[in-house]
């Protein structure tokens, strides 16, 4: 079985006014429904964890009754920090049955199913895997204020979500490390426990939604998905 985890508990303080970001619409339906669905709709994945802000869950089951979304199995309270949001996520996963886990950003709506399937399938193969997206500006190195250097950008990525790992190696890496700690996404804590992470490429639309303009471009963005 493969269990996707998709993480929604942040307050959107970034983005500003009084809604969270992954509850604002796009074309008639919250970021986080469409990030839903985008899952619901891939054959790779078996059932669903979101990990929703424990003040947004009530609200959010009153109203997930109106979209198809059979793979939805829980919902769980986030924690302090993304890496403790997982965590609860991953404690909800039946360690028995489950294979594969990937987590998910809830505020990137724009993911392929293609990129879902190949990142699973390379966890699968491998252990670990990230999907990620080359980086196209020039990268500067600076002091203060000024530049010391020009970072080679071709061996650097962008790291995007999903990110997949096998059950034993996401649950050794927060077993091994502290989920209360500054960790961005999974791969710091899989790559801190000694765990070689293969990279999937991705394509830079699957931006997350951040800023009040990444919702403007997401909007445009949406009619040429490509599955």
């Amino acid at each position: 079985m493969n269990s996707v985890i998709i993480v929604a508990a942040g307050s959107g303080t970034r983005f500003g006014g009084g809604v969270p970001k992954q509850f604002l619409e796009i074309h008639g339906k919250p970021v986080i429904v469409h990030t839903l669905e985008r899952f619901e709709n891939c054959r790779a994945v078996d059932e669903i964890i979101l990990v929703l802000s424990s003040r947004e869950i009530e609200n959010f089951q009153k109203t997930i009754g109106r979209y198809d979304l059979k793979k939805l199995v829980k919902i769980v309270a986030g924690g302090q920090t993304r890496a403790e949001s997982v965590l609860n996520g991953l404690n909800a996963v039946n360690a028995e049955t489950t294979e594969v886990v990937a987590v998910h950003d809830g505020a990137r709506p724009l993911v392929s199913r293609s990129e879902i399937e190949r990142t699973i399938e390379k966890a699968r193969e491998t252990g670990a895997a990230c999907l990620a997206a080359k980086v196209t500006d020039t990268i500067k190195e600076v002091s203060g204020d000024k530049i010391v250097g020009t970072i080679d950008r071709s061996h650097l990525r962008r790291a995007l979500t999903p990110q997949a790992f096998r059950f034993d190696v996401l649950r050794k890496a927060y077993a091994q490390n502290d989920a209360a700690g500054a960790a961005t996404d999974e791969c710091f804590l899989v790559e801190k426990s000694g765990y070689e992470i293969t990279v999937v490429e991705g394509n830079a639309r699957n931006i997350k939604i951040t800023h009040p303009e990444d919702l403007k471009m997401a909007e445009f963005l949406f009619s040429e998905l490509e599955d």
